[in-house]
Parts: structure tokens; sequence; C-alpha cells
């Protein structure tokens, strides 16, 4: 029996030290549920969290209102174990006591070369209203099932909880760092979803540097621009606001160029740029042009969605989701759809089948004489070439495109750089016989210029001297 009794401790013993070791057994609480209970008055671990999940654009934008909400707050960070777990594990001590450690941060952009440190991991220690309140505020972190930014909110009542978080969402929706910027987007290196946000400089692109036909641009900008201006008396008399507009024609005629004289002309309207494979987050840019509004949204290249049969089971389906995109907005969102396509013909059965979602669409031509005599003169401004050489040159060059013009004068101010003095009306004929020529045909598809056989121009055999 002794022998017995003697198995028995030593059993027990063993165990205890398990469960000592492992922390399975009950334990005082650690210093992170310590700090909780003393801040919210009430025992930490009997208390429930509410969670609150953010897109990865979001999680600056919640640092900011939450340092509005309560800038006195407390911010601890904790250590050890827990990677997976939620708060209340944490609280709780799910895998032990949960002692105070360091705070993590992440550096996140919120403008063109400007970054703000952002609470990554830690705990606010907060006051809303008279009411005190313990928030996580984690980043996402794939590695530990953790696909977004999370916010988790524990209080003494539910009340105060759900009054908090609408507090929250109205600051950050006012004081996001996306509103009135120009952003482009990347998509999540573990899924389909929103990734990092890139902000871009507005471009400047003066109307004098926009080069189209007749009342084009007039008519672009008055759609894009002017029902903005007047938004007030649209809505009183009944009107929508929204619009999809949509630039065509071939390569290298200025739709992109359009466009950036557009975000040059709308300082403080946010603008969201998509383009290949970030065409299929046209849901999630939808959604923050909706709360940034007035928003431009740039569909660039529609037309490889047709093309790309990869990025979707069937692209008709990219499509319908971009035009359904601008169709689910309500009519007083202050929102421009402004796309532009290569090949409108792959697009014209998704736009036949869903009228309306397109209400302006203007062509982008390739450019006529007199259109590419006004390229010429455009780009070649303060060179030093003659009005009477640019005209000349803008008659031969036939077909050709605003891409075209801008290489043509780069090249003639190569020309002129490397026999070291000024460019002249020599390089500039010399470098059109060059861009001109079957030698150069591929570089004029390129430059999306159609190929053109050689014309021997009077100076052709004469190199500039040097």
């Amino acid at each position: 029996m002794t022998e017995q009794t003697d198995f028995i401790e030593t059993f027990t013993a063993f165990l205890r030290d398990v469960v000592e070791q492992h922390g399975a057994a009950p334990h005082g609480p650690g210093e992170l549920t310590t700090a909780l209970t003393e801040h919210l008055g009430v025992d930490a671990r009997e208390l429930t969290a509410v969670t609150e999940r953010l897109s990865r654009a979001q999680l600056v934008d919640a640092d900011i209102a939450l340092d509005l909400i309560d800038p006195e707050a407390r911010v601890i960070g904790f250590g050890g174990r827990g990677h997976d777990l939620g708060f209340l594990g944490l609280v709780r001590g799910e895998h032990g006591p949960v002692d105070l450690g360091p705070v993590e941060y992440v550096s996140s952009p919120v403008g063109p070369n400007q970054d703000r440190q952002v609470v990554a991991s830690a705990v606010r220690l907060l006051t809303f209203e008279g009411t005190a309140l313990a928030l996580l505020q984690r980043d996402a972190n794939p590695e530990w099932g953790r696909s977004s930014p999370t916010l988790e909110i524990m209080a003494a009542d539910r009340e105060t909880t759900s009054a908090f978080l609408a507090r929250l969402r109205t600051l950050m929706r006012e004081n996001s760092v996306l509103r009135g910027q120009v952003l482009s987007f990347a998509g999540d290196e573990y899924g389909s979803s929103l990734g990092g946000v890139t902000f871009h400089e507005r471009p400047t692109v003066p109307a004098s540097a926009v080069v189209l036909p007749g009342e084009s641009l007039r008519r672009i900008e008055r759609h894009a621009l002017a029902m903005g201006e007047f938004r007030d008396e649209l809505l009183r008399a009944g009107q929508h606001l929204k619009r999809g507009i949509l630039l065509y024609g071939p390569p290298g005629t200025g739709k992109t160029h359009t466009v950036r004289h557009l975000l040059s002309r709308s300082p403080g309207i946010t603008a969201i740029l998509l383009s290949g494979n970030t065409l299929g987050l046209v849901k999630e840019a939808t959604q923050i042009a909706r709360a940034m509004e007035p928003a431009i949204v740039v569909l660039e290249d529609c037309d490889l969605v047709a093309e790309d049969r990869d990025m979707v089971d069937s692209p008709d389906s990219m499509l319908f989701e971009l035009l359904e995109a601008l169709d689910g907005l309500d009519g007083d969102a202050d929102v421009t759809f402004l796309m532009t396509t290569n090949r409108p013909d792959l697009l014209e059965r998704a736009l036949s089948q869903r009228p309306g979602r397109i209400d302006l669409a203007v062509e982008i031509p390739l450019p006529d004489l007199d259109a590419r005599r006004a390229l010429f003169a455009l780009y070649a401004d303060g060179l030093g070439f003659s009005a009477e050489a640019l005209d000349l040159a803008a008659d031969r060059a036939e077909g050709v495109t605003a891409s075209f013009a801008k290489e043509l004068v780069r090249r003639a101010v190569l020309s002129a750089a490397i026999a070291h003095r000024p460019p002249g009306d020599a390089d500039l004929t010399v470098a059109l016989d060059e861009l001109l020529s079957d030698q150069d045909s591929f570089t004029r598809s390129l430059l999306a210029s159609g190929p053109r056989s050689f014309e021997a121009s009077p100076e052709a055999d004469d190199w500039p001297d040097d």
C-alpha cells in the first residue's frame, strides 16, 4: 500500500509540474489582464469583445481616428505567445498569462512621400463619453490567420461599444488619408483582396497641352467636372450625379493624357486608378469612391480584360462587374467612372447589354493635319525649331500619334546634344527621316503609329554639321 501511495504522490507531483509549466492549470491573471481590469473597473475575463474588420487601406484611418477620440489614451504592448488568439483568448490566458511588452508599429503611406507610424499590435486603454473602453488594434498577419487588420473593442456595456464604433467610423471617413488623393492599388499577395495603396502626385496638365479634335475636350470636361460643380442644382432638379465616360481610339492618341488633364483640373477630388490586374478591385474602388466622394475611378485599358482570359472565367463577367459597380451606386453619388480602351469593339457586347452605364463616349482619333501641327509645336516649344520646319514635319507625318510627335522631338534634341550644339531644323529633319524609314517601322508600331514607307526629304543625305 505504501508503494502505491508513493506512486500516486509522485505522479500527482509530476502532473502538477506539467500543468504549471504549460499554463493549463488555474493561474493568476497576467499583466495585460490586470491592466485591463484596472482600467475597465470590472474583471476583463468576464467581458466579451466586438470585432471590426478593416481593409489594409483603413488601418491608418482607424489609427488617426482613435487618436482623435482620446489623445490621452494609454497604448500598451504585450509579449509572449498568442499571435493566433483574439482579444478574449489573450485576456483569459488561453496560452498562459500575458505580460506587457513593446508596442509594435508599421510604417504606412499617408500621401506622396509621406508615412505615418501606425500601431500594428497593441492595446489602447481609452475613454469615450466618460466610459472606459479597451481596444486591441492589429494589422493583418496571414501567417497567423489574420487576413485583414482588426479592431476588437471591450467595454462593460454594449451600448457604449455601439456608440463608440459609430463615432469611430465617422471620424475615419471624415479624416481619411485617401480623401482628395490620387491613388492606385495593389492586390493582396495572399489573395484577391485589396493590398497596399500607392499615393501619386496629382499631375499638372493644362488644357493647352491637350490636343483633341473639335469640342471633344470641352464635352469631356463638362461631363466629368461640371456635374460636380453644379451638383446641388442637379439634385434639386431630380437628376443623378453618377456618370460614366468612355474614351476610345487607337493607342498613343492621348486618352491617358486627357485623363491626366482631368485629374489636374480636379484638386481635392479623390482619384482611384485601376489598370491591368487591379481592374479586378473595382468593387473595393467603388466603395472607397462612394465614401470619399466627390471621386473619380479611372479604369484604363478595359479592353485588356476582354483579351486576357486568364483574369476571370469569362471575360464578359469582368466587364459586367465593372459596369455593375457603376450601376450599383446611388443616384446622388458624385462619382465619375472614366474608362479608356483601344478596342471598343471588345466592349460593345457588354455595353449594349448594360445600357445607360456609360453616358458619354468620345473618340480620341489619330491626329489630323491641324492636330499634328499643334502637337509638334507643343512638344517643340522653346527648342529653337522654326514654325516652317515643324509644319513640314507635320505634313509628312500623316497617320502618326502624339507619342510619335513626342519621340520625334526627343530624337532631334539628342542629335543636337551629341553634336554639342542647340537643336535646329536639320536635326528635326534627320530625326523624322529616321522614324519614317522602313528600318524603324517596328519602332513606329511601338509608338502606336502605323507603318509608313520612307519619303526622302531634300536634306535626307545631309547629316547636320558638327
